[in-house]
């Protein structure tokens, strides 16, 4: 993904008024904050925000800017949530450099939140966020409030999960390429997933799915307790059932259902348009990396790619994010003002429409469970109804600070020798634990 810079120069005009906060479904905040988005003053404020993937952000920033003339907005994309990670932790670390907003991600949210860290970002009960709480699914207010009991974050997205598929590739197979048969076909758990891929492979010759990475994490992410128990012990080493489905993994992999392809790559995205591989799986925000990618390749909406409403082992969350203000920003009310706006319904619905996300607000979920607007660049599926279907009984799973670092530097690398026929599941297995213990995974 590409960095975007938005920018709007000289831009003095006053902004909104006390009529706006009421439509916006705000009130002014306590503590001398603001509601509904609207900034506390009409002074030129030039206003910075670091996002990371596809965030769906940019004509609503434009939107922001024409509805508040006095404020300038430079965004600036890091491609992935890794390198945004490592971007915010260094600059944490520096004391200086962070943008007046920052996104941060589910899977490295518990590093912030640890004592000495989420203290440098804006307790936002004091820009009135209090009066929003119910707007959220609850899990994903109170994961964004800090051990102190300081919200030190606006839910942006959830990640729910449904199944993307190449009808082009299912139809050569002879599968079913009607997203309701598709379906009806993947119902079940992770091993009848690898069971119909193991056919799929053994069939054409070709990869069920893309690499092992994504898949384990997905498969991590639907467990009680994943990487982390819900008291913040480590649980990988020892962990029976944790083991247990990684091996079932290993036994996939080693059936030829992985096509080995570079995370976030997909051999420039041609993978998707030549069939290398069948399924993926796409937790929302993965929509808008999948058409990024086929487009970046030269495909488009004939590329056959649809989206199902199931989901290997049923629901569960990879993903989410949410909008921080560090306490180094000197423009923190004004900052307060547009991440609540962003996050606010209406725009969350904007958001999914121009990259997938979905939303962790109650009010837009509704909205796109009872639109069900096709998604012309998936065969016309209605992604954001079928999303608002997988997220029935999704819950957040407790991440403990390097839960990131293990996913992405712990089993990536493992994982990766898996595909490429290096390791066995015992050697994978072993590598793993061996590079927990080499990086000092806490």
């Amino acid at each position: 993904m590409k960095a975007h810079t938005w920018r709007r120069f000289g831009a003095i005009a006053a902004s909104g008024s006390v009529a706006a906060l009421a439509l916006a479904g705000c009130a002014p905040a306590t503590n001398g904050g603001t509601g509904g988005g609207e900034p506390a003053s009409d002074e030129p404020v030039t206003l910075t925000i670091t996002t990371f993937g596809t965030f769906g952000y940019e004509d609503l920033y434009e939107q922001y800017m024409d509805e508040h003339p006095n404020v300038t907005i430079e965004a600036t994309n890091i491609d992935t949530g890794g390198n945004a990670r490592t971007d915010l932790f260094t600059k944490l670390g520096a004391g200086s450099g962070l943008s007046d907003i920052v996104a941060i991600e589910e899977g490295w949210l518990g590093a912030v939140m640890e004592d000495g860290v989420s203290d440098q970002f804006a307790d936002l009960r004091d820009y009135g966020i209090e009066d929003r709480k119910g707007d959220w699914v609850d899990w994903k207010y109170a994961t964004g409030t800090d051990p102190q009991g300081r919200v030190i974050g606006y839910g942006t997205d959830i990640g729910p999960a449904g199944l993307c598929y190449s009808t082009k590739a299912f139809e050569a197979a002879g599968l079913p390429t009607d997203r309701e048969e598709v379906a009806e076909l993947l119902e079940g758990d992770w091993a009848h997933y690898f069971e119909v891929g193991q056919e799929y492979t053994d069939k054409t010759g070709k990869a069920w799915f893309d690499h092992s990475g994504f898949v384990w994490n997905s498969i991590v992410n639907q467990q009680a307790e994943g990487y982390y128990t819900s008291d913040g012990e480590l649980n990988v080493e020892g962990n029976d059932d944790l083991r247990a489905n990684f091996d079932l993994l290993a036994e996939a992999v080693e059936g030829g259902q992985s096509a080995a392809q570079a995370a976030w790559d997909w051999n420039g995205g041609k993978s998707f348009l030549d069939n290398t591989f069948a399924t993926f799986v796409c937790p929302g925000w993965m929509l808008g990396v999948i058409q990024g990618s086929i487009e970046g390749a030269g495909g488009g909406a004939d590329s056959g790619w649809d989206f199902a409403d199931v989901f290997p082992g049923g629901a569960g969350n990879w993903g989410g994010a949410w909008l921080s203000i560090p306490e180094s920003s000197q423009n923190k009310e004004a900052a307060a003002a547009l991440a609540d706006w962003l996050t606010q319904p209406e725009q969350q619905v904007k958001q999914a429409a121009a990259a997938g996300n979905f939303p962790s607000t109650l009010e837009a979920q509704a909205t796109l469970a009872e639109e069900a607007t096709p998604n012309e660049f998936f065969n016309g599926s209605p992604t954001g109804a079928i999303l608002a279907s997988r997220a029935e009984g999704v819950k957040a799973q407790f991440k403990g600070p390097d839960d990131s670092v293990i996913q992405e530097n712990v089993f990536g690398p493992a994982l990766q020798k898996l595909d490429r026929g290096e390791l066995d599941a015992d050697g994978a297995w072993e590598e793993a634990l061996s590079l927990m213990t080499e990086l000092e995974v806490r």
